[in-house]
């Protein structure tokens, strides 16, 4: 598909390189200069086929150069109306990659592809039957979506409830990008109640289920979760999708460090709601092995929200005449004498019994090196030896 474009490429260089008396950086400069010119020619030209030479060749020169990016920034227009045609698949599906490789990593090119109408037939072609189609355009609405200035537009333009259809029956690499997508839309404060309404839960779930828990797609199944747990139907429909809880305390135990702090946060999120009602099917999913290695080994807001979740799931809450401390091992013992399956409560022993092996470690260490770096130097004179010593 792209040969055209390499042969086009690999002529426009050979040229410079039987030069020897050109400077290789001015040959490469030059060539890619002359390169970006032809491109933009061709994508500006009438003929049907130069054009889908030219977004071939954009798409090419895009892929990893930020500095094309921004030199073929004026392809934006020429290459939306690509899309607009009632040309060929190969003509919109060229236009469309092209695009999305303009977008990528540059703000501009994401606001100027939107303003320049390229929503409604990327909305289109999210319902077509050709599965290459489907998955730039989820692509595009993946890399479009994370310019904070596009998030309201692309809502308005009712891909919300496409990209849930596609993450319900899409293939999986745009099950993967419609995740990400709505992710980022669900940080548009508007955005949250419209994907909602679409019941997303469980096709996020499913596909929480199948991942791999430390992939940057489990990352954003959870963040979504984490947003969509903030509303009571987000819980309701996350405790009533079987395995719903599981797959998030799945994420808390083997996900990457953004992953679990969005899942702790979600489950957090839910026992605050509601301690009465949902802190049994928490429990029920054998989530405090997972929190203690969170208060450890998780990031700063990890640590606290885990610690904040296992004093909400210990038996009660504990009033001022309680007699013991309140110190972490005591709140896990609580949990723990009320746990039933002793697989599940000999694991949480085992992670409480290393956490405070830890925990010591850590302060016989500290107190070495104190005492390492404690010098003659460091002990403070008695005031009448100073004056001693003064006279």
């Amino acid at each position: 598909m792209d040969c055209a474009s390499d042969n086009l490429a690999s002529s426009s260089s050979s040229s410079s390189d039987t030069n020897p008396d050109t400077p290789r950086a001015s040959s490469s400069s030059s060539s890619s200069f002359s390169a970006v010119h032809r491109a933009l020619n061709f994508i500006q030209s009438h003929d049907s086929d130069l054009k889908l030479e030219g977004a071939r060749e954009i798409r090419r020169l895009t892929k990893t150069s930020q500095r094309c990016r921004r030199q073929l920034a004026a392809a934006v227009k020429p290459l939306v109306q690509m899309l607009c045609d009632h040309s060929s698949e190969s003509h919109h599906e060229s236009a469309l990659l092209a695009l999305l490789n303009l977008a990528v990593k540059d703000e501009k090119n994401k606001i100027s592809i939107v303003e320049a109408g390229a929503l409604e037939p990327i909305i289109n072609f999210l319902q077509s039957q050709n599965l290459n189609l489907q998955e730039s355009a989820t692509a595009a609405l993946l890399t479009l979506s994370a310019s904070t200035v596009n998030k309201p537009f692309i809502s308005a333009s009712g891909a919300i409830p496409l990209l849930v259809e596609i993450l319900r029956h899409g293939s999986q690499q745009s099950k993967f990008d419609a995740v990400m997508a709505l992710s980022n839309l669900s940080t548009h404060p508007d955005n949250l109640s419209i994907i909602l309404e679409t019941n997303p839960i469980p096709s996020i779930v499913n596909l929480l289920k199948f991942c791999k828990k430390s992939s940057k797609t489990a990352e954003k199944c959870s963040a979504l979760i984490e947003s969509l747990v903030a509303f009571d139907e987000g819980r309701i429909a996350l405790t009533s999708e079987e395995g719903g809880v599981f797959a998030v305390v799945e994420v808390l135990e083997n996900g990457s460090l953004q992953g679990r702090e969005h899942a702790v946060g979600a489950l957090l999120m839910m026992c605050q709601s509601d301690r009465c009602k949902y802190r049994e099917p928490i429990l029920r999913e054998g989530v405090i092995p997972g929190l203690l290695e969170l208060t450890v080994q998780g990031t700063p807001k990890s640590q606290t929200k885990a610690q904040t979740l296992l004093r909400l799931l210990r038996d009660s809450p504990q009033t001022r005449s309680d007699l013991q401390p309140d110190t972490l091992e005591n709140i896990v013992c609580n949990i723990i004498s009320q746990m039933d399956g002793d697989e599940q409560s000999g694991k949480a022993k085992k992670m409480l019994a290393e956490m405070v092996q830890v925990s010591m470690e850590q302060s016989l260490r500290h107190l070495q090196q104190r005492a390492l770096v404690c010098t003659p130097t460091d002990i403070p004179i008695p005031s009448c030896a100073s004056e001693v010593s003064s006279k």
